[in-house]
């Protein structure tokens, strides 16, 4: 069975996602997405290409920027809907634990 983020299932996770997840932010997080899976495919033809490893870095560097952009996003979202919903049901400390297992996780690979 697979293991993921928080001891959370991916079908549930995906469930409550779904229900949470404002659709203008879905659909931002989806068009940054794309975009970052656009510039990734780009670096990789510059490497085929050979493209000198200064040019690689700086793109990879504007990858990471573009993902750190879309964590950002989804962790705003996350504290206006799923960490307000929990706590107004009586459920703070368990959301911010979960808050803060997740923060340490994205802290941890920045």
């Amino acid at each position: 069975m697979a293991s993921y983020p928080l001891g959370e299932d991916m079908p549930r996770a995906a469930s409550v996602l779904k229900d949470i997840l404002d659709a203008e932010v879905e659909e931002e997080l989806q068009n940054r997405l794309s975009r970052i899976e656009g510039h990734v495919r780009g670096i990789k033809r510059m490497l085929t290409e050979h493209a000198s490893c200064e040019n690689l870095l700086i793109q990879l560097s504007a990858v990471r920027s573009a993902l750190n952009q879309a964590t950002g996003r989804l962790l705003e979202n996350h504290m206006e809907t799923c960490v307000t919903d929990c706590v107004r049901a009586g459920q703070g400390e368990k959301a911010l634990r979960e808050l803060k297992g997740a923060l340490t996780q994205v802290i941890k690979n920045l």
